[in-house]
């Protein structure tokens, strides 16, 4: 397995990963490695995942149609 370094990381940074590390009942360095294999795994969703994803991150809200949106700046104009 590869080693990764950090350098110049902010104290409080370091300070928030301990603490979030301690909550999870891991070392920083473990938690560390789950930070980034969380992060790094969203990347590899398919287009329809995200956009189920931000679908449901929206839910409820109001959404203005695009046309709408378009006109209203047209208008402007």
């Amino acid at each position: 397995m590869a080693s990764l370094h950090v350098r110049n990381v902010d104290d409080e940074l370091v300070v928030r990963l301990k603490e979030r590390a301690a909550r999870n009942g891991r070392s920083a360095e473990a938690e560390h490695r789950a930070l980034l294999r969380d992060a790094l795994e969203t990347d590899s969703m398919s287009f329809d995942e995200l956009a189920a994803m931000l679908r449901a991150r929206t839910a409820g809200r109001k959404h203005t149609p695009s046309e709408v949106l378009q006109r209203e700046s047209r208008e402007e104009r």
